[in-house]
């Protein structure tokens, strides 16, 4: 189980009392994200803590300029980013996996509101084919901007190549392929790093969204534990070869081992990297969570903090 040492529970205390004050606001949700929250934190690892308020005072909401919908706020190895109330209902009538990781967060700093009865009905409502498409973003656009071999147009566009020689490239679109000459000077090869960290972000999203894929075409869509090593021992195995969970968990241990900006060039392959674009919405779209029933739970979120 996750875990952080008691004095940087005081810390994160400390810095939400300051973040309150500074914008009126009162905390009533705030949990460990990134790799703390599942699992893969390494001991110089920074804090990357998401929170839930509301504006102390409800009639700014009826105010022209209104309170804010998200708060972020950088206290060196502490990065904090906040959602209102409005905010975070509608991430989580989305779907929304970051939404989501902040209610299934095993590591609570405050809780003036008890996130478990809201946790378990999103996890069983949540649209499938959301938060899939979600994981898939992930692996892809990571894959993309740190792994592949690319060019990079004028405008910042990135181009993964896929192959070079006879004067040429023959790079990735999201339409296809093209073909660049060597000599376009609208175009500059680059390399970008392809870290332990990188990597490990990638085969977790792609491996989320082929495991959620999977277990909704055999009639059930089970959703991957959030601390990765629990999904590593206890779901993957179902859906994945013991070769795909030893790369992954390889990769986890060295980032919990501090190896996590080491260069390894690309530990998880192009094509794993890339989940299907299309999957059947027969099989995988449903409603999602109710919004009257999200708006029950949202009273209750603003009541533990009145």
């Amino acid at each position: 189980m996750s875990s952080v040492p008691t004095h940087v529970h005081e810390t994160v205390d400390d810095h939400l009392a300051a973040i309150e004050h500074e914008h009126d606001i009162a905390v009533a949700l705030a949990v460990a994200r990134g790799s703390h929250a599942w699992g893969a934190a390494s001991p110089d690892s920074d804090y990357d803590v998401g929170f839930v308020f509301a504006p102390t005072d409800l009639r700014r909401y009826a105010h022209l300029e209104g309170p804010p919908e998200t708060l972020v706020d950088d206290r060196g190895e502490f990065e904090y980013q906040g959602w209102d109330v409005r905010t975070f209902a509608r991430l989580l009538a989305d779907s929304n996996d970051g939404a989501l990781d902040l209610l299934r967060s095993p590591i609570r700093y405050r809780r003036a509101y008890d996130p478990a009865d809201l946790a378990a009905y999103v996890e069983r409502a949540y649209n499938p084919i959301d938060l899939y498409h979600a994981w898939r973003g992930i692996a892809t656009s990571n894959y993309r901007k740190y792994v592949s071999h690319h060019l990079v147009s004028t405008d910042d566009e990135l181009f993964p190549i896929l192959e070079s020689g006879d004067g040429a490239y023959t790079v990735e679109t999201d339409d296809g392929t093209m073909t660049v000459p060597a000599d376009d000077d609208r175009f500059s090869e680059t390399q970008t790093k392809p870290t332990v960290k990188r990597n490990l972000t990638i085969c977790r999203a792609a491996m989320s969204a082929y495991y959620l894929k999977a277990t909704g075409e055999r009639g059930a869509h089970d959703l991957p534990a959030l601390e990765f090593e629990t999904f590593l021992c206890e779901q993957a195995p179902a859906s994945f070869d013991a070769d795909r969970i030893d790369r992954a968990r390889e990769l986890l241990e060295r980032k919990r081992a501090g190896e996590g900006a080491t260069e390894i060039g690309d530990a998880v392959g192009r094509d794993f990297a890339h989940p299907p674009k299309a999957i059947d919405p027969a099989t995988h779209a449903r409603d999602g969570p109710d919004t009257d029933r999200l708006d029950d739970f949202i009273d209750e979120l603003v009541a533990a903090v009145r």
